[in-house]
């Protein structure tokens, strides 16, 4: 649900070769600081899917935002938390600090994560689990944009409406509940074996006639940032 900007540039830099990441934006233009991928080798080809949902924040959107824009994977699940600003904290004489929001953070293509998240290729809900002993109902997801205080992002677009609260989503049953559930894991791996599928109908491509015979297709992995 979170983490540091640094760890969020090594985790994406894993399966970017080069390319922008991440960069941030404050007041003014000379504040402007970007991170992008190394070449450090050859990464890894395999197709990939990115599971996200409204927990998804902060350093997991970068992750996510920037293998999104890149076209190095799709993003399956739910529109994400919405945590897109930059704290810098100062301390003060006395030993305490101020915590001030310096920058707001943007994908490759210039989109803003500020209040409105990363929206995925794929819309996908998981269904509500069951509420925990004595409790009527689990609260409803929260985002960046429903707690008190957050400020908009001017001029931000390219990402969800807002969302409405659906008063009827299934639940999974308490007996049933387990990996087979998880609606949006089998429908990411769905769309892995179709992604492969049709790699394989298109075959290899046109070249010399003693060209090698392609190489068998790497193993299929997901991520969940």
């Amino acid at each position: 649900p979170g983490g540091l900007l640094d760890q969020a540039v090594k985790v994406a830099d894993l399966w970017l070769a080069d390319g922008l990441i991440v960069y941030t934006q404050g007041r003014v233009e000379s504040q402007r600081q970007e991170f992008r991928a190394r070449a450090d080798g050859e990464g890894p080809s395999y197709p990939m899917v990115v599971l996200v949902n409204s927990g998804t924040a902060s350093a997991s959107e970068i992750v996510a935002g920037a293998l999104q824009d890149q076209k190095r994977a799709l993003v399956l699940g739910a529109p994400t938390f919405g945590k897109g600003s930059v704290q810098t904290v100062y301390p003060l004489e006395d030993g305490s600090g101020l915590r001030l929001t310096t920058a707001l953070y943007y994908t490759p293509s210039g989109r803003s994560i500020q209040a409105v998240g990363i929206a995925p290729d794929i819309v996908v809900e998981q269904p509500n689990a069951p509420a925990p002993e004595g409790d009527d109902e689990l609260p409803p997801a929260i985002r960046e944009r429903d707690l008190e205080g957050h400020f908009e992002t001017p001029g931000a677009e390219g990402g969800p409406a807002p969302i409405k609260s659906d008063p009827t989503p299934p639940t999974v049953p308490k007996r049933t509940q387990g990996p087979e559930d998880d609606v949006q894991l089998s429908r990411a791996l769905e769309v892995l074996k179709s992604w492969t599928y049709f790699e394989r109908l298109r075959g290899p491509e046109p070249g010399p006639a003693k060209a090698q015979a392609p190489k068998p297709t790497a193993a299929l992995e997901g991520a969940k940032p």
